[in-house]
């Protein structure tokens, strides 16, 4: 049995390839509060320029007025990021290996937000499809 408490539960279509995730509420509640209304949110997915084994999604010149909540330049493999503009443009970054967060400023950090729950394995996939075949479509909803 799971002390965790309920978090919220998503499902991420990405091209071709489908991962239950979860919303991030207990340690990114701000992040988690401001992306919410958003859902069922549809964009598309970049290879990052970067920040090694990541996809992006690009939000040009929006910005999130969110201090930094359960943040990291180093995220996993499954988990994404807000990073909320500043100093670089505002973006959603998704990892598929290793990452070190960055623009061509410098070193970034983003607000942890999600957690891809399922189908781990297939994110390498995901990664190399859109290196090598450009952007794939991409929908976050709730489960």
């Amino acid at each position: 049995m799971s002390s965790q408490p309920h978090l919220p539960q998503l499902k991420i279509t990405a091209g071709s390839f489908v991962f239950d995730a979860r919303l991030e509420t207990t340690l990114a509640p701000e992040t988690c509060a401001a992306m919410l209304p958003l859902f069922p949110y549809r964009q598309k997915l970049i290879h990052v320029r970067w920040s090694g084994e990541g996809v992006w999604i690009p939000l040009g010149d929006k910005h999130f007025d969110l201090k930094w909540e359960n943040h990291t330049s180093y995220p996993a493999p499954g988990q994404m990021i807000l990073y909320p503009g500043g100093i670089s443009e505002c973006e959603i970054l998704l990892a598929y290996g290793s990452v070190h967060f960055a623009s061509k400023l410098g070193q970034l950090a983003g607000n942890h937000f999600i957690t891809l729950t399922s189908n781990l394995d297939q994110l390498p996939a995901l990664g190399k499809k859109v290196l090598w075949e450009g952007a794939q479509d991409l929908l976050i909803e709730l489960a």
